[in-house]
């Protein structure tokens, strides 16, 4: 399982989160960049995800991130926040 750690704080709207989660999660250079694409890339992998929330951030990102965790919970993955 991958453990992934995410700061909302860190990030101006939810197109840098997505940027940033194509970094941590090694997603290939035709990721999209949404909810969407992160479910398909996912649901492509044997290997499950832990995402760890440290900070939700605010507006945009903190709405990007439900999704994300969202898609993260409906591919096996696990939510944890700190």
């Amino acid at each position: 399982m991958k453990t992934i750690m995410l700061d909302g704080s860190l990030y101006a709207t939810g197109k840098d989160l997505h940027q940033a989660l194509k970094q941590m999660l090694s997603l290939p250079d035709y990721y999209g960049m949404n909810a969407d694409a992160l479910n398909d890339c996912l649901s492509e992998r044997s290997e499950k995800v832990n995402l760890w929330i440290t900070d939700p951030g605010s507006g945009e990102t903190a709405d990007a991130l439900q999704i994300i965790r969202a898609v993260v919970e409906d591919n096996g993955g696990e939510i944890k926040e700190l």
